[in-house]
């Protein structure tokens, strides 16, 4: 059987469980939970695993679930993921009450472009031509939201760091892993086309207290020291510094105060804030990182009050690999044209699989199928053919490529790979970076 052969029966298979993908999409869609939470999500993909005879290892960073499927040999591992998580988007028409989870950013889809993949895979019963292994991984909590539940399950031992991927480089998940691929949604790009070798922010992630001293606001507010002034303050001498940003490095710093006081008769003593200092390489949100940490500092230094600054691994900036770039433009121009295919657009935001892209090779594209802004209260699916069929097999049909004739493009691509991190050198990295005071 030849490589064409084996994609048609690979396309076939997801061509004929078409609407059971399209089901666990809207499935998942009308379910859904926010990172480190997604029971639900995790207990359906480990049902379609044990449908399709697939033995996995579960409870993975809490609720990641990762699944082997073996192919002729095992000398290279291909990892196929998707993202069980939903984002913060309380004003989504299908917003979870409670929560304010909502799939506003199109995970669900990728969770079945994966679990279509599987099915190409495995019921087109190709695995015994291909020679290497693939991995089928849903991972928790991309979205980088709830710090403050994320640093409580840190508090506790049950994670080190806030991104599913980076729990999963952690915890080992990765170790068996080659190279990893995944296709993420592109907000209001309601047209079928695909965005390839894009990059994406990279970013520290900090919360910021300030401590006062409380006294009534109106009959002895110089008793006090406000812990809002400070926090006013430090906001202001952050906005000062944004002249001193490259525009090429792509710095963001973007605050919210989540606590302002506790009563407006009160001298505000306990003011909390959230923010993420962004940029386009490591080097660049490093040094834009120790000047927020400066301003921050000096609003507390301005009225006496203290501040203390907490800082927490971010995301790695996303770097895609050129080849297997290529290989997905290839596979996904027979469905939505050449002319469809765009090279080189950047991320707007930021993505864990950025730290998987710098430890070995790694396929992110985007593709349209998607209406309304992401994470907003009107982004929905608007072609479920792009959204959740075609990724699905157009990753299918990369791995063909790979592992297809003893596997010798991937070995390629693995030996032309140049690391920016080995696992040990990345978690020294953020050990370092964290712990420096």
């Amino acid at each position: 059987m030849d490589k064409e052969q084996i994609k048609q029966r690979v396309s076939k298979a997801i061509d004929e469980h078409r609407d059971e993908i399209i089901e666990i999409g809207e499935q998942i869609f009308n379910n859904p939970e926010l990172g480190y939470k997604e029971h639900k999500t995790s207990a359906l993909v480990k049902e379609v695993f044990k449908k399709l005879g697939l033995s996995y290892e579960e409870n993975l960073a809490v609720t990641g679930v990762k699944a082997l499927a073996k192919g002729k040999s095992s000398d290279i591992k291909v990892a196929i993921m998707g993202e069980l998580d939903a984002v913060v988007s309380p004003m989504h028409p299908c917003a979870d009450p409670n929560t304010g989870a909502a799939h506003a950013c199109g995970h669900n889809a990728q969770i079945a472009n994966m679990l279509g993949a599987a099915m190409g895979l495995i019921l087109g019963d190709v695995l015994d031509k291909l020679h290497g292994d693939v991995v089928f991984m849903a991972v928790p909590a991309e979205e980088y939201v709830e710090l403050e539940y994320r640093e409580k399950l840190r508090n506790e031992g049950k994670i080190k760091f806030f991104g599913g991927k980076q729990e999963f480089i952690r915890i080992g998940a990765f170790d068996d892993i080659d190279m990893a691929m995944m296709v993420h949604s592109s907000g209001g790009v309601e047209e079928r086309k695909a965005f390839i070798s894009g990059g994406s922010t990279g970013f520290i992630g900090k919360t910021v207290r300030y401590k006062g001293k409380e006294a009534h606001a109106g009959a002895e507010p110089h008793e006090g020291i406000n812990a809002l002034n400070a926090a006013m303050l430090g906001l202001m001498a952050t906005h000062v510094q944004r002249e001193t940003f490259r525009d090429e490095d792509q710095i963001r710093v973007h605050p919210i105060i989540t606590k302002g006081g506790d009563l407006v008769n009160i001298v505000p003593a306990d003011v909390r804030m959230e923010t993420y200092v962004r940029g386009r390489t490591i080097d660049a949100v490093v040094s834009a990182n120790e000047k927020v940490n400066r301003a921050l500092k000096a609003g507390a230094y301005a009225v006496g009050a203290e501040v203390e600054i907490n800082e927490i691994p971010g995301y790695m900036p996303l770097e895609q690999d050129k080849i297997l770039s290529q290989l997905f433009a290839d596979n996904i121009q027979a469905f939505i044209g050449k002319e469809n295919i765009v090279e080189g657009v950047d991320l707007t935001g930021s993505t864990d699989a950025g730290d998987v892209s710098l430890i070995m090779p790694t396929l992110h594209p985007t593709v349209g199928g998607f209406s309304g802004n992401a994470h907003s209260k009107d982004f929905k699916i608007a072609d479920l053919e792009m959204a959740y069929i075609i990724p699905a097999k157009v990753m299918a049909l990369t791995v063909v490529d790979l592992l297809f004739d003893e596997a010798k493009l991937s070995k390629e691509i693995k030996s032309k790979f140049k690391p920016s991190f080995s696992k040990e050198s990345y978690l020294k990295f953020w050990d370092e970076l964290i712990n420096k005071k």
